[in-house]
């Protein structure tokens, strides 16, 4: 049986790429680490407050320096189902290094996953370029330089949340399949077994793209009954199980005593409200008393409802289709083609300077706009140049699948809503496939007078990126 760990293993044409793409990864997580060291050096008896009152990089959430820190379910148990337990391990490891050296280690623990996982998606996206779309290895190296200018991939490879662990198993996922349709070979049941459980355990949603991924290598396989059974009903029965198990264990006692807090809060206020009442009030009568008091409480409830709506954490948040379990991270309300515009396809790509990585829960307005059409014209040439690829690309079964795994993000955020108001922090589930079809416009002129332009249009984007985003994000993190 081959080495499935072999994948790991760098080519000879690869190393000098690889090299300069370690030296960039690791230059922005030394931004990171070097902005917040002093504080998160220090041991506390609260991580997790220590962590979310004092990282801000946009809306990403410090949840893994708190569970590698002090380890506990904190992520939302049904999104990220595996996710913590994942995270155990570094956390044994921070463990001792907290006990020999009396220091906090997360930043660096952490910066060393985010590191492996940025470094192999890099990898194994230009290998995506290289050896199934076919691209010249400049071309590839220049579409994978390319895809690590964009913002938010820059930002996702060093900030402590879990959208680079998602990128890189997306993109291991297109390669892997990619490979089994060019050669004309099934994915296995454990292959798609394994993508599945640790793509939908770091991030429930994108196991689907798993799945679709199967349907796309497997063909009409895919649906035989014991093929179906045992690589779609039972692994989305178990991780899904295993979701409930934790929510059940970990997370329903927390719910509970919060919801007890919450009411011993209530009927403190409650309290307060009918002694102050009772003491200036003439009447007499227990029930006019009584609906005396029930009617300040209302007041005093609608007073805070309106306080509350014009907080950013609730006036950003956009207008649920219901108030299910689900249901509530919908999104109506939120404007999609001004969100297209600037954060889909803007603030994704290009940051922008105005609110420059504020955290649209608390200052950040929904829609920034650019102060500057240069960026406009950058976003639109490199909108025009991916729609190109598309069609160049259309007769690609692997095209088709990566477009797939962008038109289902397409569904839950812009068609649902979900996470609309920031979609931007989610974009790293998405940005790679914008170069993954510019390789096929790339592959289409290869022999042609075009190529030439094409790779300077390419290149001056790439460098006009580069030095546009890491000149707002050092001014931010070194400021």
């Amino acid at each position: 049986m081959k080495n499935p760990f072999s994948i790991f293993t760098l080519r000879r044409e690869e190393r000098w790429p690889a090299v300069a793409a370690m030296i960039y990864i690791v230059a922005l997580n030394a931004l990171v680490i070097n902005r917040y060291v002093g504080q998160f050096t220090a041991i506390s008896d609260n991580f997790h407050r220590l962590f979310v009152r004092t990282f801000h990089v946009s809306g990403f959430d410090p949840l893994t320096y708190s569970v590698v820190s002090a380890w506990g379910t904190e992520y939302n148990i049904y999104r990220h189902p595996l996710l913590a337990f994942m995270m155990w391990p570094l956390n044994q490891l921070n463990q001792g290094i907290m006990m020999v050296t009396g220091y906090n280690g997360v930043q660096f623990v952490v910066a060393a996953l985010l590191v492996f996982c940025a470094f192999y998606a890099f990898v194994f996206l230009c290998r995506i370029f290289r050896e199934i779309i076919g691209v010249r290895a400049i071309d590839a190296w220049l579409l994978g330089a390319l895809t690590y200018s964009f913002a938010f991939v820059m930002l996702s490879s060093c900030v402590p949340d879990h959208f680079v662990l998602s990128m890189f198993m997306l993109v291991l996922t297109l390669y892997v399949a990619g490979r089994k349709m060019q050669t004309g070979r099934q994915l296995t049941l454990w292959q798609s077994t394994i993508l599945f459980f640790l793509t939908a355990g770091i991030s429930l949603n994108n196991g689907i793209k798993v799945l679709i991924a199967n349907l796309f290598v497997n063909g009409r396989r895919f649906w035989r009954p014991r093929h179906l059974l045992l690589a779609v009903v039972v692994p989305c029965a178990l991780i899904w199980g295993v979701a409930r198990a934790g929510w059940y264990y970990y997370e329903r006692p927390n719910y509970m005593a919060r919801q007890q807090k919450r009411a011993k809060v209530e009927q403190t206020r409650r309290e307060k409200i009918e002694k102050a009442f009772r003491d200036t009030t003439h009447l007499r009568d227990t029930a006019a008393i009584r609906a005396g008091i029930n009617r300040v409480v209302a007041q005093k409830a609608a007073e805070r409802k309106a306080r509350d709506s014009k907080k950013a954490w609730k006036a950003h948040i956009g207008k649920p289709m219901g108030h299910g379990e689900f249901s509530q991270w919908t999104d109506i309300s939120t404007p999609r083609w001004a969100s297209m515009v600037e954060n889909f396809m803007g603030e994704s790509i290009q940051l922008h300077q105005d609110h420059l990585l504020e955290d649209n829960l608390t200052r950040r307005p929904v829609i920034v706009t650019y102060r500057c059409s240069l960026n406009y014209i950058v976003e639109a040439l490199l909108a025009l140049l991916v729609l190109a690829g598309v069609w160049c690309g259309r007769r690609s079964r692997l095209l088709w699948l990566a477009m797939s795994f962008l038109g289902f993000d397409l569904v839950i955020h812009v068609v649902l809503g979900f996470g609309l108001n920031e979609v931007y922090i989610m974009s790293a589930h998405w940005l790679f496939t914008l170069t993954i079809a510019l390789g096929f416009l790339f592959k289409r002129w290869e022999t042609t007078r075009l190529r030439i332009p094409l790779r300077l249009t390419v290149l001056t984007l790439t460098l006009f990126l580069m030095a546009w985003n890491w000149t707002l994000l050092v001014g931010y993190l070194a400021g």
